[in-house]
């Protein structure tokens, strides 16, 4: 007895025509079997989650839970239904072979489908893990997992036109293999992407959590997310920018990590000294200086050093152009050098270096070289700060002027 005609025959021996008996037999079949599909899913789901259950307690790793979290026994549990459904479609459809082909194609389609969807579920869930592991939190692993979903839906893609179009998958292939200059001018980002995320990560250039600037972009603030086509980065306002991947091997842009794990953050700005007010300082402009705590000994021996070398070589210092002096510049820069190293807030290891860069037509420029040991900006900001605070307020000790550019109160007449 065949069970495809059972319905078939019986309405036929009870006289209702061939043709009504096919149809009313068919559309019977595929009741059933949308509800033997629907109660074979509801079964099979429940033992996948009870079992699921049942394992995920024995273990400590939160994979188990990301997997939930990412549908992948809600996935998984429908491979026996299609199945099922697979099996019973020629039974379903045994009076039209036509419709049955055509219901067979659409299945085998959604089971690549679904097939990808599992992929997508166990590679979200394995992402989402890997973040949560120190040695790899920091890693573009998103970039990675969207070149393999990549190519995976284009695996799955053509797979499903070879089965709608009836070709074999092999000439399918290479039909589209003709064509490959088209599909490679389509994902042109795409493939400079994924070989700058292999290059970024290779060459450990950026990290989740790195602190950039990418001025080409208005990029300035802390990395939050690395894929293949995209790097995301949120700024100090809070904005987000985001910067192709592939930028980063092909332009410049500052990482300050290294700064970060540093034992210090630089400090380097620049006073500008007006040059008309650069002197040689005369005994008792060193003696007035000299009630300056932190270079009072610096003073006392510095001036010695100058009379033994201006006497025994017979200097006549009633010009003081002649000889060894000191300036009131220069006494300034060991003064700055010599606040900076005892000022609790930079870093006495690492380099302190008060200097004279070139002068020129905003007078002589006087930097300060130097690291905080504090690396939080706010802290950093209110170091440095502090720093030139005092500076700028020790300048006219040293009868010395800041430059500046007149303003409008520089030319009001003050009688």
């Amino acid at each position: 007895m065949n069970i495809g005609h059972f319905l078939y025959d019986y309405l036929v021996m009870k006289g209702m025509s061939e043709t009504s008996a096919k149809y009313l037999n068919m559309l019977v079949l595929l009741a059933s079997l949308l509800v033997i599909s629907f109660l074979v899913h509801f079964i099979i789901r429940k033992i996948i989650m009870e079992l699921f259950t049942k394992f995920a307690a024995k273990t400590r790793s939160n994979f188990d839970d990301l997997l939930v979290k990412n549908k992948a026994p809600r996935n998984i549990a429908q491979i026996i239904p299609l199945i099922v459904v697979l099996e019973l479609v020629p039974i379903v459809f045994i009076d039209f072979t036509f419709f049955a082909g055509i219901v067979k194609k659409g299945l085998q389609v959604f089971a690549i489908v679904l097939i990808l969807w599992i992929v997508r579920s166990l590679l979200n869930t394995l992402k989402d893990y890997f973040k949560t592991l120190s040695s790899l939190k920091d890693k573009p692993i998103d970039s990675y997992i969207q070149v393999i979903m990549i190519l995976a839906w284009v695996f799955g893609i053509l797979s499903a036109f070879a089965i709608i179009t009836g070709i074999e998958f092999i000439k399918f292939i290479t039909t589209i293999g003709a064509a490959s200059a088209v599909i490679i001018l389509v994902f042109r980002d795409t493939i400079l992407g994924f070989v700058a995320s292999i290059q970024v990560s290779i060459n450990d250039m950026v990290r989740i959590g790195d602190w950039i600037t990418f001025e080409k972009y208005g990029a300035d603030g802390d990395v939050i997310e690395i894929n293949l086509s995209t790097v995301k980065v949120q700024n100090f306002d809070k904005t987000i920018t985001t910067i192709p991947t592939y930028a980063l091997i092909s332009d410049s842009f500052k990482n300050w990590r290294g700064m970060e794990n540093s034992d210090g953050r630089r400090i380097k700005r620049s006073l500008n000294i007006k040059l008309n007010s650069i002197s040689y300082l005369t005994k008792e402009e060193v003696f007035k200086l000299k009630k300056v705590h932190s270079i009072a000994s610096y003073l006392e021996t510095r001036q010695s050093d100058i009379e033994d070398y201006n006497t025994n070589h017979n200097i006549n210092k009633e010009l003081l152009l002649n000889g060894k002096n000191l300036t009131n510049i220069g006494v300034f820069r060991k003064y700055i050098e010599t606040y900076i190293e005892n000022h609790s807030g930079t870093n006495k290891e690492m380099m302190i270096m008060v200097r004279q860069l070139a002068p020129g037509t905003q007078g002589i420029p006087l930097e300060i070289y130097a690291f905080s040991n504090d690396k939080r900006w706010k802290n950093y900001e209110y170091i440095m700060a502090d720093i030139f605070d005092h500076i700028i307020a020790a300048v006219p000790y040293f009868s010395l002027e800041i430059f500046e550019f007149p303003s409008n109160s520089s030319f009001m007449n003050t009688n």
